[in-house]
């Protein structure tokens, strides 16, 4: 639990720890397998992850800090498919990592002040980087219950035998 500062920073951190556990047992074909065309593979999450890390939320935070009322385009992971196709899961969820480690460690050196910065974000209105932390630590945790459920699907539903049917798995 954080105490003063700014929301949000404890989940930023625990998220590669979090992610690193429910991968555990998972090989690289388990981390590459695909649900349906249509649906990512664990891979495909670490690559989102990693470069939404850098190319959305770190130039984000950047711009917060930097501008007057910086205005934020909005962002599309369906445009960056092609660059997500074909990851690997080992070399994008350490790039993720150490991204995220150098987030986390630049948030807590800013004072709780800081979240009350303003951005216009082009589809959602005035934000402000408090608000964007929260949105961070919401796409962290969809991601965790994604890559959860692909775990499940992949790598556990099989070995349950007959009692797998009793889930409703969704990966």
């Amino acid at each position: 639990m954080t105490g003063k500062g700014l929301p949000c920073i404890d989940l930023l951190e625990a998220t590669p720890e979090i992610l690193r556990g429910l991968m555990t047992e998972l090989t690289e074909e388990d981390a590459r397998w695909k649900p349906a065309p249509d649906r990512f593979s664990v891979a495909e999450v670490l690559a989102h992850l990693s470069h939404s890390e850098g190319q959305c939320y770190r130039m984000r935070l950047d711009r917060f800090l930097a501008e007057t009322r910086p205005e934020f385009e909005p962002d599309d992971a369906q445009m960056y498919l092609d660059l997500y196709k074909d990851a690997d899961p080992e070399s994008a969820f350490d790039q993720f990592e150490e991204q995220r480690e150098e987030n986390v460690e630049y948030l807590r050196g800013l004072s709780a002040g800081a979240g009350a910065r303003v951005a216009l974000h082009k589809e959602y209105g005035e934000i402000t980087l408090s608000q964007m932390l929260n949105e961070w630590a919401l796409h962290d945790l969809g991601h965790i219950c994604q890559i959860a459920e692909l775990a499940r699907a992949r790598r556990y539903a099989a070995g349950a035998g007959p009692m797998a049917v009793s889930y409703n798995l969704k990966p």
